[in-house]
């Protein structure tokens, strides 16, 4: 997020910086940014957990690794369900990890502050925050989405998809026959609306994110504009919490999605 001279003067834009164009690719702060941040997760975890081969008694960094993965994975498990938790894991712990350095990025010092000056005499600083950027956010939720698709049409397939958002739901042992046949519209009507609440799962997704972290960016940027020593710094507490806080929401709500339509048969299993 934001910070030093720079951020005292000017306020943060919603649009990324375009620092080089390589034909007709434009290279933005932001996925320098985001680059860096996927380099650092690959890099630090192969180091931690030591390298290729894993030690059968692990190491410190090795252990911390395990730790957080398995604390994760004990949070997704029950919510996916048992059928897709070991295939969906893996995409929803690279979404927490790699959102969650993307938001806490922001509080690198540097970051927001390093760049060059274009000809209009503005900075367009080398690093921004990956998800104060809606073209990150927008890209993560549609990941998502397509991933959620994968995992419900193959582990559940076409018809149980169909049923589980159209089909009549009420016990025909249980319901009079005079209800139990309307209830075929009723519940076609329940599946239309959630289909449009599916579709916008992406703008609720891409725009919690993004404002989230777009908001505390300038929220350190004004406060840097205000008095730039000690005034910023419980700010600084606040946006380490929103940054946990809103990697573990995106992540949790994707694993909901997903589970709504696997986790059926777990559940049922348990019953």
């Amino acid at each position: 997020m934001a910070s030093g001279a720079f951020a005292s003067t000017e306020a943060v834009s919603p649009k990324a910086y375009i620092l080089y164009s390589i034909g007709g690719l434009h290279i933005t702060n932001s996925m320098v940014t985001s680059w860096v941040v996927s380099l650092l997760i690959i890099v630090g975890i192969r180091w931690m957990a030591g390298g290729r081969h894993p030690k059968l008694i692990p190491s410190k960094g090795q252990a911390v690794i395990e730790s957080m993965l398995d604390g994760v994975k004990d949070i997704i498990n029950p919510i996916v369900g048992k059928k897709v938790a070991d295939k969906a894991f893996p995409l929803l712990i690279g979404f927490f990890f790699f959102i969650l350095i993307q938001n806490i990025s922001g509080l690198i010092p540097g970051v927001g502050t390093f760049g060059h000056y274009d000809e209009s005499g503005h900075l367009l600083y080398y690093f921004r925050p990956g998800n104060a950027d809606l073209n990150m956010t927008l890209a993560l939720a549609i990941v998502s989405f397509i991933a959620w698709l994968y995992f419900i049409f193959r582990y559940v397939g076409f018809k149980g998809v169909v049923y589980d958002l159209f089909g009549n739901k009420a016990e025909r042992k249980e319901v009079p026959g005079w209800l139990y046949y309307p209830l075929f519209v009723v519940f076609f009507g329940v599946g239309i609306i959630e289909v449009i609440s599916i579709l916008f799962r992406l703008v609720s997704l891409t725009f919690r994110l993004f404002g989230n972290i777009f908001g505390g960016e300038n929220l350190l940027t004004s406060m840097h504009g205000i008095f730039a020593y000690i005034l910023p710094v419980p700010f600084y507490f606040l946006e380490m919490l929103i940054a946990l806080i809103q990697a573990l929401v995106f992540t949790l709500l994707v694993a909901v999605y997903i589970g709504l339509i696997c986790n059926h048969g777990d559940e049922e299993e348990h019953a």
